[in-house]
């Protein structure tokens, strides 16, 4: 069978050749991937918990200066992750739309195999089909010539008198013997 032309046919991204981990990762190894490839964004987000933190402790113990301070390094942090956010975006969009077509061609693969796996399911299907009508067929046919053979040598005994007349005729003719 040819292989068809289009999207799944297509070799895959250059950018993902020889890289098997990145193809199919679960949910672990996608976090671990992001965090490799962005690490400023954790990087921000804990220290704008740590600024938030800090604020609420410095505000509970009255020190009115330095819970201005954090709220201000908390703005700070977030001012820094937005930024690595859109630095990362930036730097990473080819990948991602490399990512994105791979997931696409992956998806389409995917289905083309199941809908191949199918439609083999339905051929065997098929066939077991056609192996139980031609048995089915089979065994009618020869119930239906059981059935006429027994019909014929019904109405030959029928034709001969039957079984009480053929007795008949044979105790006739040894009495015509005698």
């Amino acid at each position: 069978m040819e292989e068809p032309d289009g999207p799944l046919s297509r070799e895959l991204p250059s950018s993902f050749a020889g890289n098997r981990d990145f193809y199919e990762e679960n949910r672990w190894q996608k976090f671990g991937r992001k965090l490799k490839e962005e690490p400023l964004i954790p990087l921000g987000c804990a220290a704008t918990c740590w600024a938030l933190l800090s604020a609420a402790k410095s505000i509970r113990s009255g020190n009115s200066y330095r819970a201005q301070q954090m709220f201000r390094m908390r703005l700070y942090a977030q001012a820094f992750t937005i930024a690595a956010m859109i630095a990362g975006s930036l730097y990473y969009n080819k990948d991602r739309i490399l990512r994105k077509q791979y997931d696409d061609l992956m998806r389409e693969r995917k289905a083309q195999e199941k809908r191949n796996a199918w439609i083999k399911e339905l051929e065997a299907r098929d066939r077991e089909e056609k192996d139980w009508r031609e048995k089915i067929k089979a065994v009618t046919e020869k119930r239906e010539q059981e059935a006429r053979d027994r019909r014929e040598r019904e109405e030959e005994l029928v034709r001969e008198g039957g079984p009480l007349t053929r007795a008949a005729k044979e105790i006739k003719r040894k009495i015509q013997q005698e």
